[in-house]
């Protein structure tokens, strides 16, 4: 059994919503095993065999049965999420509160160069460097003023994309290890 976690792109927080309690059921049922939830957001932990693109398939599917919402799911292993959580260049190398940093997942690969070919729309302080499987971003003026956002980067990029606060990415960092 591998440790997974899975993020759903816009849960709560676009007018998708999805009780977590009735999500951790409906994985539970799905066959997914140790099913535990994090905040309101869609951060879903839990143990199971397979592929991480497979299980995020069938999540999608199973939240589309079950609640009628087509929201996209991105399932990574706990070794992949602690290798982000372990690797962003920004922290705390920009210092600053650590709210001011934020991972944006990618649901697809992105090269290095065609992140680096964007114009990125970056206020003064503010910074965004593409890792493995996320950019990393550090916004000194909070999220909800940047244009760094995950809106941009997924019109720029051209791939889904989720984005979680520091905090949270470490967080979900320890329960998957746990």
């Amino acid at each position: 059994m591998t440790t997974y976690l899975a993020l759903l792109r816009g849960v709560n927080v676009s007018g998708s919503t999805l009780r977590m309690a009735d999500l951790k059921k409906s994985l539970a049922d799905l066959g997914m095993e140790e099913v535990q939830t994090y905040l309101q957001s869609g951060n879903v932990i839990f143990k199971s065999k397979g592929d991480a693109a497979e299980l995020a398939d069938q999540i999608e599917a199973r939240i589309k049965k079950d609640f009628g919402l087509a929201i996209p799911v991105l399932v990574l292993s706990a070794k992949d999420i602690e290798g982000i959580a372990l690797k962003n260049p920004l922290w705390p190398g920009s210092g600053g509160e650590g709210s001011h940093f934020h991972a944006t997942f990618l649901f697809e690969p992105v090269t290095k160069k065609t992140f680096d070919a964007l114009k990125l729309p970056a206020a003064e302080g503010e910074k965004a460097v593409l890792g493995k499987g996320a950019v990393f971003l550090h916004c000194p003026h909070g999220y909800g003023r940047t244009k760094l956002n995950n809106t941009y980067f997924e019109k720029a990029l051209g791939v889904k994309a989720t984005t979680r606060n520091w905090k949270s990415v470490m967080a979900l960092c320890d329960l998957c290890s746990a």
